[in-house]
């Protein structure tokens, strides 16, 4: 079985080592990922995460210095759900790559409403790194 995926992109002027360093850095995701994290902090050697959906736990699986910005976020009920998230050489910058699917049971006003969280926070990733046109 699989899920129906969605893949939500943005382009960077900044080469992938310059987006790898803020987005693979869980310190910064409160930075750019306003859908995963209002803070984070390190307890126990995880990241655990204030989310809008409670407190989290989130672990990249990597190898992030490759720009495979994979990450699992256990949910407070103990749920893991795996996002995808590549940044991809594109000539000298890069492109943001987020692959949301879209689980049993969601609405089609849910998963909207995650893609459009989704673009929101890569558009703020991409400020934080570099716009194309810039």
């Amino acid at each position: 079985m699989t899920w129906p995926a969605l893949h939500i992109s943005r382009s960077s002027e900044a080469d992938v080592a310059s987006v790898v360093s803020i987005a693979g850095n869980p310190e910064r995701l409160p930075e750019w990922a306003e859908g995963l994290s209002a803070g984070i902090r390190q307890e126990s050697g995880r990241w655990v995460s204030d989310s809008p959906m409670g407190r989290v736990e989130v672990a990249f699986t990597g190898p992030v210095e490759h720009g495979l910005l994979d990450h699992a976020v256990t949910l407070p009920d103990g749920t893991v759900i795996h996002n995808p998230l590549r940044v991809l050489q594109n000539d000298a910058g890069s492109e943001i790559v987020f692959t949301l699917y879209r689980r049993d049971g969601v609405s089609d006003e849910d998963f909207e409403a995650d893609a459009r969280q989704i673009e929101r926070d890569l558009e703020t990733l991409v400020s934080l790194v570099g716009r194309p046109g810039r």
